[in-house]
């Protein structure tokens, strides 16, 4: 049985709250780590899971480097 889809305008706006980053910025990023992943994936239950939290850490992991 496959995961539901998680609604992507709310993972990209909790992602935006959390790291303090515009939301068009982590929209486009999200899409583009989704897409990824997508090209490499065979199974695809768990793909916007590992996304979100690649860009997650990606923007934390930057706003560090700010500070």
């Amino acid at each position: 049985m496959s995961q539901p889809e998680p609604d992507v305008n709310e993972v990209v706006r909790s992602i935006a709250e959390e790291t303090d980053t515009p939301t068009e910025t982590v929209s486009r990023m999200y899409a583009d780590t989704l897409a990824d992943y997508r090209l490499d994936a065979r199974v695809f239950d768990y793909v916007p899971l590992f996304a979100a939290k690649k860009v997650r850490n990606q923007l934390r992991s930057s706003s560090n480097q700010r500070h």
